[in-house]
């Protein structure tokens, strides 16, 4: 299992203020070692005390922005995972801001691939959007509908603005 080799042993700091969530990310992600917090205020001590190789953040609820900023101060890649701010503004603020990747919970049973994907990413330089959007852009065409599709498909000069 390539995935599990290459996350085994990653410190992951999971922000995420859903209980549900947080278990079923440390069930999935068993091959690292995680900090799980469930508001901003404990996930900001963790990343003042700790050091992580990435960290997944919820963006409502958890003052996910908020945190962003602190994680991409320390270079920490970071995901956002999201429900409730699912919608093209905050995926292009969490961009702007420095995350790595914007996820929907929708597809958290693939947070590995996506989790790989942008420690594979930071480890190159890269700071833009990588192969976890080209995974996902189906996904998002059909739940932005026709905005989306106009943006990414007939004026791609629209990303070079915010990336």
């Amino acid at each position: 299992m390539e995935k599990k080799d290459t996350l085994t042993g990653k410190r992951i700091l999971i922000v995420d203020d859903e209980p549900d969530i947080l278990e079923t990310l440390e069930e999935i992600l068993d091959m690292c070692v995680i900090d799980k917090a469930a508001d901003f205020e404990t996930g900001k001590e963790l990343l003042g005390k700790n050091t992580y190789d990435a960290a997944i953040l919820d963006i409502m609820g958890v003052y996910g922005y908020d945190l962003l900023e602190i994680t991409t101060k320390k270079d920490i890649p970071t995901l956002m995972l999201t429900a409730h701010a699912l919608d093209p503004e905050n995926f292009v603020k969490s961009i702007k801001k420095g995350a790595l990747a914007y996820i929907p919970k929708d597809k958290i049973s693939e947070i590995e691939t996506f989790l790989e994907d942008i420690l594979e990413a930071h480890e190159k330089g890269i700071k833009k959007i990588g192969k976890w959007f080209a995974r996902l852009e189906p996904f998002f065409v059909e739940k932005f509908g026709a905005y989306w599709e106009k943006k990414i498909k007939e004026d791609p000069e629209f990303w070079k603005k915010y990336i």
